[in-house]
């Protein structure tokens, strides 16, 4: 599939619910970043924790227009326990308010009983328009957001309701928002379609008919589940995550269940992440990647000594420091992420600072660099704290990490799902932990299943392939370091490989499948070098990794633009490209890099 080249186009091109958004020049980053419209104008999307999806602004300004005030904004979310956060947040940081911070429920439901569109429950933040930074902070840190499949649906419910309402002259505009029956319930857990969808008849409305087509098709002929077997879906997720999954066989069109017996033989079982005692029920799935940061920490601060910091050690994504600096007591930065730093770190806890977690990335994003994740086990034993691995770019086809954490997620959304068009996120609890009993009792009080049904559905067909699509990424991107770090244009390559290779090969999977992962960073000698080799790249360029298809971004003007040099002091040079190899022909894609690097100068 060849990638779009108009700025702005959907990354895949023609996805209406794609993750990614085409900057083909260096200087259309610059001008994303500092909202000008030659670029902000003409996106189709974008990451959705940054760029809020169409769909989403156009449910979120018609339930604006009907329950807000004059000047005022909105933010939607999936519970009314993350809406409360998002309020206590806004209360925390809008420091000069002209107006008040509230939130209102409601279901979108249709006009009549449907077996084929069921009720949605909503929830909108609603506050004064100067406040929307605010709210959007929340809404980025936190990833706990609304889907735009989830929104497109409320929407299609909506549009339906207005043409009945068009032919039945008697129903009354406020029917579009039915109220709760029972106006004291929480919800938790999002309405799904109970029914798969036919091929609509002649004569509906086009935008109707491109829907169901859509849906048909899909679900005929795309491999994927209908909606109403979603339960089913999340079930082969947690297993297929938990690494317990025996087979596709156990995905299909019954309700699945899981018995007593079942969990009892998946914890004897070593599974794909080398450790027993793991069971599906030790996965809990979020709307995205960020969620599940957010929720271990939140966790962590429940169990532990919610007065401590935690510990970000390594240079990690921007959100996962910005979470432990925003919540609880702060944080201790080990931006490095080196053995010195662990020396730092060790110092620290022999003069008796208590910290409460400790935070990295395996290996980190951008610069790849792997933690001596194992002598931090063993200060965390000494000194009581827990840990947390992202270990989203090294993936559990390629590194053993939950024998080391007490918590490990992951962002779902990059190459367990491949095809860039669905948003998902996941934590796994140690079962052998020491504070596992403490985290499964926190956890079965408080958390919330928030990811909407049709998600589950494109996350579990995506991941079908997942090992075999990582050990095709793991060869092409081995084979083009290989050749980057030889070449004389290019001044360094950061990749498992070559950067901290001892740590990431003390828990690298023994198996031909597996290796250093799909992810890597080059500097050439300046801005102008870069610019050049970026913008004769000839694959997708845009935000996210872990796709099908190789994309690269600018990554520290698109994460870091605001602060340029504070993230140089930690390595992470102005003018690094980040590449994220995708299935393309490893001859095709060595070629393609060859031809670019020619370019410069």
């Amino acid at each position: 599939m060849e990638p779009p080249t108009q700025v702005g186009a959907a990354i895949p091109a023609h996805t209406p619910h794609a993750v990614s958004v085409m900057f083909p020049k260096w200087q259309d980053n610059i001008y994303y970043e500092e909202g000008n419209p030659i670029v902000t104008a003409k996106m189709e999307c974008g990451y959705p924790r940054f760029f809020i999806h169409p769909f989403i602004q156009k449910l979120c300004t018609r339930l604006v227009a009907k329950f807000g005030k004059e000047g005022d904004a909105g933010m939607l979310f999936p519970s009314h326990k993350v809406a409360e956060q998002c309020r206590s947040f806004m209360k925390r940081y809008y420091s000069e308010p002209t107006g008040t911070v509230r939130i209102a429920e409601f279901e979108i439901a249709p006009l009549h009983a449907s077996n084929e569109l069921q009720p949605v429950p909503i929830h909108i933040v609603l506050f004064p328009q100067d406040a929307f930074p605010i709210a959007k902070q929340f809404w980025q840190h936190s990833g706990d957001i609304i889907s735009s499949r989830m929104a497109e649906y409320c929407l299609r419910i909506m549009d339906d309701n207005q043409q009945k309402s068009a032919e039945e002259a008697a129903a009354k505009k406020d029917d579009l928002y039915r109220p709760k029956v029972t106006m004291g319930s929480r919800s938790r857990s999002h309405y799904s379609s109970s029914s798969s969808r036919s091929i609509p008849k002649v004569g509906q409305d086009k935008e109707e008919e491109h829907v169901e087509q859509n849906t048909y098709l899909e679900e005929r002929y795309g491999r994927n589940l209908p909606v109403k077997f979603a339960s089913n879906a999340k079930v082969a997720l947690r297993r297929r995550i938990a690494g317990v999954l025996k087979g596709e066989s156990e995905v299909n069109d019954k309700e699945n269940t899981t018995s007593r017996a079942d969990l009892e033989e998946q914890r004897q079982l070593k599974g794909d992440r080398g450790i027993r005692g793991l069971s599906e029920e030790d996965v809990y799935l979020y709307p995205c990647g960020m969620s599940a940061i957010y929720h271990a920490h939140q966790a962590a601060m429940a169990i532990g000594d919610s007065s401590a910091k935690s510990v970000c050690f390594g240079f990690p994504y921007t959100d996962t420091l910005k979470i432990l600096q925003k919540w609880g007591a702060g944080c201790h930065f080990y931006g490095l992420g080196e053995d010195e730093s662990i020396d730092e770190l060790e110092a620290l806890l022999k003069s008796g600072e208590k910290i409460l977690s400790l935070f990295c990335e395996f290996p980190s994003n951008p610069l790849l660099k792997s933690p001596d994740i194992k002598r931090l086990r063993k200060l965390a034993d000494e000194y009581k704290f827990l840990i947390v691995i992202d270990e989203t770019i090294g993936n559990f086809c390629n590194v053993a990490v939950l024998e080391w954490a007490d918590m490990v997620v992951s962002s779902l959304t990059k190459v367990f799902s491949g095809d860039s068009n669905v948003m998902g996120g996941s934590m796994i609890l140690n079962p052998n932990g020491a504070y596992y009993t403490q985290l499964k009792d926190t956890l079965k009080a408080e958390y919330e299943d928030l990811v909407w049904s049709e998600d589950v559905v494109f996350l579990e067909r995506n991941s079908r392939t997942f090992k075999e699509r990582s050990k095709t990424i793991n060869r092409n991107t081995e084979a083009l370091c290989d050749f980057l770090i030889d070449h004389p244009k290019v001044e360094q390559v950061f990749y498992p490989k070559f950067t901290c290779r001892n740590h990431f090969d003390a828990v690298k999977i023994d198996s031909e499948d597996s290796g250093y992962g799909g992810l890597f960073s080059v500097v050439l000698k300046d801005e102008k070098s870069a610019a050049t080799f970026y913008d004769n790249l000839s694959c997708a360029k845009g935000p996210s990794l872990g796709t099908n298809f190789t994309l690269c971004s600018p990554y520290t003007i698109l994460a870091h633009y605001t602060e340029l040099d504070w993230a140089a002091q930690f390595g992470v040079a102005r003018h690094l490209v980040r590449v994220s190899v995708g299935l393309e022909d490893r001859d095709k894609l060595l070629s393609m890099f060859k031809m670019a690097l020619d370019t410069v100068e």
